[in-house]
C-alpha cells in the first residue's frame, strides 16, 4: 500500500467513525456520546509521528468538543457542511497534497472527499455507496477501534 506511504494528514468524521454513530441526551437534554479509548491513543501515537490528524464534521457537538479538548489532539472543525472544500483549503494551508491524505468517512456525505484523497477508507458499518470507492474497509466498526486501525495501518508504513 503505497499510498500509506505519502500519508502527512489524517482527516476523520466523527459520528459513525468516531462513534457508533448513536447520539443519546440525558433527562437535562444534554447530548452524549461514547469515543473509543484505543482510537483516542492511537491518533495521539501518529501525532507523534508527525501526522496532522484533522476531525471535519457536519454538525456542532459538545461532546466532541470535549474529548478532543481533553486528548489535547489534533484539530476539530465542526458545523462545516462542505468536507470537500474546506479539505482542500486545509491541504493549500499546509501544503499538502490530496495524495498525502487518508479519510474515513461512512456515509454519503463523505463521498466527495473519500473520492479526492490519495486514501479513501470506510468503516465496516459504513454504507455501500463509500465502501465502493474506498481503498479500505476496516474490520472493526467505527467507534469499536476502527480509527486505531487504520492509526496501526498508516504507522506500519511511515516506520
Amino acid at each position: 500500500m503505497e499510498a500509506l506511504e505519502r500519508v502527512k494528514m489524517l482527516i476523520l468524521d466523527v459520528d459513525g467513525v468516531l462513534t457508533q454513530g448513536e447520539i443519546g441526551w440525558d433527562s437535562e437534554g444534554r447530548e452524549f456520546k461514547l469515543f473509543n479509548s484505543l482510537d483516542g491513543m492511537g491518533l495521539k501515537l501518529l501525532e507523534e509521528k508527525g501526522i496532522r490528524v484533522v476531525v471535519i464534521t457536519g454538525r456542532p457537538s459538545s461532546p466532541t468538543e470535549f474529548r478532543f479538548k481533553d486528548l489535547a489532539l489534533g484539530e476539530l472543525y465542526d458545523n462545516v457542511k462542505d468536507k470537500l472544500s474546506f479539505a482542500k483549503k486545509l491541504a493549500e494551508r499546509y501544503g499538502i497534497s490530496p495524495q498525502e491524505i487518508c479519510f474515513v468517512g461512512d456515509d454519503l456525505n463523505d463521498l466527495p472527499l473519500l473520492l479526492w484523497v490519495g486514501f479513501p477508507v470506510a468503516v465496516k458499518n459504513a454504507v455501500k455507496e463509500v465502501k465502493r470507492v474506498a481503498k479500505y474497509i476496516t474490520s472493526l466498526e467505527g467507534g469499536k477501534g476502527a480509527v486505531r486501525e487504520v492509526v496501526d495501518l498508516i504507522l506500519a508504513f511511515i516506520r
